[in-house]
């Protein structure tokens, strides 16, 4: 059967049914819409029929369709969207292989593997580290691909150089030394895939296998993930209302040769690493010859006077690698970040990066950002979303405490891109969270961002791509039913 009304549609999940069988008719429809997303026939985000339009195409009553759909979307196989229509669940694991076990709704897929954040298939409303795709400049963009194509030699078609194209690397450094005031050059610039190409790199250059690493508590998970697979030994380090906890990191491994921090705000509690703590962490590396990496993920979204100066712009002494991502300031899908690396560790960096990073990114990729760049257009653009960011933070927060009607109240920070919204005495996270998630918002648990025994449960959730005051409202309504 042709579904041309859906994409990507199971002309097996909606075959007519058996009348004869003593298996109820809405049942049939249930085990083969279930088989069908087992095998991988229908996937996460496939748009199913209307049950009006199913029941007249299979010849039975919209009751029966109507039955099975209510089954399936209870056990999280479908999401209804209103008048978008209803969808294969977006939170659903898609099939490994075509076999005939069935897949886990959202509430009971598999156990991740130790510090993996779990991304839903789709684009959901409050997801993390996502910016407003809606207000992304498109038509400039596409101006500037269109004139990169037009303008294409014969030496664009090659390998681009393995350490990124000369125009973006000098691009990067001057908007660096205006915007957050880093001393360097373009030659200290290291185009990479994104923040964990840029920690790999880190590892291969400069540490050696067993070698401990600081990283906050809590923290990002992929960072401890990260390290360990690079062989290194993840610390976990406590933060406190002025971030990193400097003395606990001496105490706990002081003899580590890495932290890895978020200064501007910390993820993904939002505060600021104090400059009482950055002279600290700044001695203590340069006392031990150990390293610091800046993971500088949002550092240019600030709402209370102008955003903060780089940790790195305090290094005097080359101890500070600074991690900068595209991907939060400009859209997640670009696959385009950098490292600037101090003047003495340039050599080993261009080595390692020959050998394990050569033309990671394309070219085109790089090329279009250089020209955005040159032409104002990302210091604009970045103007414009702080801008927006703060708009959006406000309404979501008061849409939020509408729907709360008090239970709970949100934490608002001077910075960042999402909301930390703590939960009452010793409620779990985790199972709102999922079912805050079976409801279409992608709200994440906080208790996954602990590596230490000591967890405090909270949700977190962005406001950047909460588009209307509606949706804010909607979620604080269902966390106050939940609690």
């Amino acid at each position: 059967m042709n579904w041309t009304m859906t994409p990507a549609i199971s002309s097996d999940a909606f075959a007519p049914l058996a009348g004869e069988s003593s298996t109820p008719l809405y049942r049939q429809l249930y085990d083969r819409v279930r088989a069908s997303i087992a095998a991988g026939d229908l996937a996460p985000g496939d748009r199913v029929p209307s049950a009006r339009a199913l029941a007249k195409e299979l010849g039975v009553a919209r009751g029966t369709i109507e039955l099975a759909y209510e089954l399936l979307a209870s056990e999280g196989y479908l999401l209804a969207r209103g008048q978008a229509g209803t969808v294969i669940h977006p939170a659903l694991q898609p099939a490994a292989a075509p076999d005939s076990r069935p897949v886990a709704p959202p509430g009971e897929r598999a156990a991740p593997a130790p510090d993996t954040l779990w991304r839903p298939a789709q684009l959901l409303p409050f997801q993390m580290g996502v910016p407003a795709m809606d207000a992304f400049p498109r038509k400039i963009w596409a101006r500037l691909g269109a004139r990169y194509l037009r303008g294409m030699q014969t030496a664009d078609l090659d390998y681009p150089p393995p350490h990124g194209l000369p125009a973006l690397r000098s691009a990067i450094a001057s908007y660096l030394q205006v915007a957050r005031g880093i001393d360097c050059g373009a030659h200290q610039v290291f185009v990479t895939t994104g923040y964990r190409a840029s920690l790999q790199l880190v590892a291969l250059a400069l540490m050696q296998p067993g070698d401990r690493a600081w990283v906050e508590d809590p923290g990002y998970p992929p960072t401890r993930q990260l390290l360990r697979e690079s062989g290194l030994l993840p610390v976990p380090v406590p933060v406190d209302d002025c971030g990193l906890a400097v003395e606990r990191g001496i105490a706990l491994a002081p003899d580590a040769r890495l932290a890895v921090v978020t200064p501007a705000h910390q993820s993904p509690l939002s505060m600021s690493l104090s400059l009482p703590r950055r002279h600290a962490l700044l001695e203590w590396a340069t006392a031990r010859n150990a390293w610091v990496v800046e993971d500088d993920y949002d550092g240019e979204f600030r709402y209370a006077g102008r955003p903060l100066p780089a940790l790195a712009s305090l290094d005097r002494h080359g101890r500070v690698l600074y991690a900068g991502s595209f991907s939060k300031v400009l859209f997640p899908g670009i696959r385009l970040a950098y490292l600037v690396v101090p003047q003495a560790q340039v050599a080993a960096f261009e080595r390692v990066g020959r050998i394990f990073f050569a033309a990671a990114t394309p070219a085109i990729t790089q090329a279009i950002v250089a020209e955005f760049m040159a032409e104002g257009h990302f210091s604009r653009h970045i103007q414009r979303m702080r801008k927006l960011y703060a708009e959006r933070r406000m309404a979501t927060i008061a849409a939020l405490e509408r729907g709360l009607q008090g239970r709970l109240r949100t934490e608002p920070q001077p910075g960042g891109m999402h909301l930390v919204l703590r939960l009452p005495g010793e409620r779990s996270d985790q199972p709102l969270a999922e079912k805050l998630l079976a409801s279409g918002m992608a709200v994440q648990a906080m208790s996954c961002w602990w590596a230490s025994q000591r967890t405090e449960s909270a949700l977190l959730l962005s406001f950047t791509n909460c588009t209307t005051a509606t949706q804010a409202e909607r979620l604080g309504i269902l966390i106050r039913q939940s609690l």
